[in-house]
């Protein structure tokens, strides 16, 4: 368990911004959080995970803690569910890989979302009607003052929209050390709602679509529509959806009867950003290093040599268009540091 000091972040975050951290460790247990914690009780302290949800704007004046922890395991099991659980530092789309290769049921409409396993409820993910809120059960995570460890179950944790405690109640206070999610073993609820799943499954002649299938159906639309931040710094969605309260988004629907929307209650609306940004003009463009994904509007991108402040001046740029043009305000999903 080494220090390191003055240690380029540049290979830590997706965007593949180069900043620096004043100090760093990786750390592999248990054990090993909680005498960093204990030694360093009363410095800075920065959590670090896969770096795929962050945009960083500045150097990082603390000791930056990598949580590196790996594992998986079934811990029960019936006839009909599995429940298992993966430690906190597991890549997420190879733990989703896993589950499917096991048939067990549940994440795989969330295949090739960007990060790790430990900030998945942090966001409460999702993708293709799916989130994380559907088969978490929960999570041990140890306290930052106190090095206790403290177990969160499902309702505790106040899902919402890219929403939990962990973003808001208890932010700062606790680092997620495993997950427990509860799949299915057979009966899979196999969920093909989404447009673009059905096109995929049609495309390839599939009508009885099995866990992998699904899950390779995704994969296909988020690569043809997503750049892969080995290949091009990204954070996958930079922005949220908006939701609208029905009366506020008729107004605006009257003027723009060619918006696109989902209905998520009988008093809401979900919009998608997407649109309203492909619409304000800013599709596939390029801000010196920094810019606008030329497939999918809601991702901005890292050419080669942006600053996280450069991505920041577009984002907003974007927010200040939107909100001229449709009065609606769209609010970024990835954490700007």
């Amino acid at each position: 368990m080494e220090i390191q000091s003055n240690f380029s972040l540049k290979k830590h975050n997706t965007f593949g911004i180069e900043a620096k951290a004043k100090q760093f460790v990786a750390i592999h247990s248990i054990d090993e959080l909680k005498t960093i914690l204990k030694e360093h009780k009363n410095e800075k302290k920065f959590i670090l995970g896969g770096g795929s949800n962050m945009l960083l704007t500045k150097d990082i004046e603390a000791l930056v803690i990598h949580i590196d922890l790996k594992g998986k395991k079934i811990i029960q099991e019936d006839d009909d569910f599995v429940w298992v659980e993966s430690q906190a530092g597991e890549t997420w789309h190879e733990f989703v890989l896993w589950t499917i290769d096991n048939n067990f049921g549940g994440l795989e409409n969330m295949s090739l979302i960007p990060g790790n396993v430990g900030t998945t409820p942090v966001q409460n993910i999702g993708a293709y009607g799916t989130e994380i809120k559907d088969t978490f059960v929960s999570c041990e995570a140890i306290n930052i003052e106190t090095q206790e460890i403290k177990t969160f179950i499902n309702t505790e944790c106040n899902f919402g929209y890219r929403e939990s405690i962990f973003k808001n109640e208890v932010k700062d206070q606790y680092i997620i050390t495993s997950v427990v999610y509860k799949l299915t073993k057979r009966h899979h609820k196999i969920n093909t709602s989404y447009g673009d799943i059905t096109a995929e499954l049609a495309k390839n002649n599939i009508t009885n679509p099995t866990l992998k299938d699904v899950s390779n159906a995704v994969i296909a639309i988020r690569q043809s529509k997503l750049p892969d931040p080995k290949e091009l710094g990204n954070s996958g969605s930079f922005f949220k959806n908006p939701i609208l309260l029905k009366s506020d988004f008729e107004k605006i629907h009257q003027k723009f009867p060619e918006m696109k929307y989902y209905e998520v209650s009988e008093t809401e609306v979900k919009v998608p950003a997407g649109w309203l940004i492909e619409q304000a003009g800013f599709k596939g463009k390029r801000f010196g290093d920094a810019g606008v994904h030329k497939n999918q509007a809601l991702v901005l991108v890292n050419y080669g040599n942006a600053t996280g402040q450069e991505i920041l001046e577009v984002s907003r740029d974007v927010q200040k268009t939107v909100f001229e043009k449709f009065g609606i305000h769209i609010e970024a999903e990835v954490n700007v540091i």
